[in-house]
């Protein structure tokens, strides 16, 4: 071990919270530098680009001074080989955490013996917090802030807020509202189906009376000789 400890703190970070934050500076306590990698990971399906996570984070932690940050493809441990660590942190949230957290740890472990992982835990106010749920807050118009770095709010807004505008063109209001052209259009096919079938019917009718009228009085007087 070198006697500069480097620690590498690897992460998708869509969209990076403040309980990473509170991990960064958490690690740049502990050691003296400390190198937030951002994972491309294509298959998550991720709302912000690369270069979007490392800017936001860049701003974000740019009050701490043994804080780096890069983005990387691959392995984590091809990437903690690039930059020198010696360490990787991991953040545990709660006990659901840990199962995937010590499979992973003995997969690198397996691919990179000299690695050693270590865990932290944050703030207790942000256990509960994690990028999806702030997503999903943002994408619902709900207040992100105080979960998120100022940066990563913004960035939030300026992907979801469009898509409210929109969607408040089509609101349930707006949807009761007589349309221009509604007044005038003709009355639905399935009305004039159902008079017609009405009229049909009442022809059959006022036919079948006419034929009482005429034939129905000989059949009578026949039914009645009859008897």
């Amino acid at each position: 071990m070198t006697s500069e400890r480097t620690a590498l703190f690897p992460g998708t970070f869509d969209p990076f919270t403040n309980g990473h934050l509170d991990l960064t500076r958490r690690a740049a306590r502990l050691f003296e530098r400390v190198v937030v990698a951002v994972a491309h990971n294509p298959g998550k399906g991720t709302l912000f680009t690369p270069e979007e996570r490392v800017d936001m984070i860049r701003v974000a932690t740019r009050t701490l001074r043994r804080v780096e940050v890069v983005d990387f493809s691959g392995l984590v441990v091809g990437c903690a080989r690039a930059v020198g660590a010696q360490v990787m942190i991991r953040g545990l949230r709660a006990v659901s955490d840990f199962e995937f957290e010590f499979q992973m740890a003995l997969m690198n472990r397996r691919l990179s013996p000299g690695l050693e992982v270590a865990y932290l835990m944050p703030s207790q106010q942000y256990t509960y917090l994690n990028s999806t749920l702030v997503k999903e807050v943002a994408r619902l118009g709900g207040l992100v802030r105080g979960l998120v770095p100022r940066v990563v709010e913004e960035a939030l807004g300026a992907k979801f807020v469009p898509a409210r505008r929109g969607a408040a063109t089509v609101s349930p209001a707006s949807a009761l509202r007589p349309q221009p052209d509604a007044a005038a259009a003709p009355a639905p096919a399935r009305p004039r189906a159902a008079a017609g079938r009405a009229r049909s019917l009442t022809r059959p009718a006022t036919a079948a009376l006419g034929a009482k009228r005429t034939g129905a009085a000989p059949r009578s007087r026949r039914a009645t000789g009859r008897r």
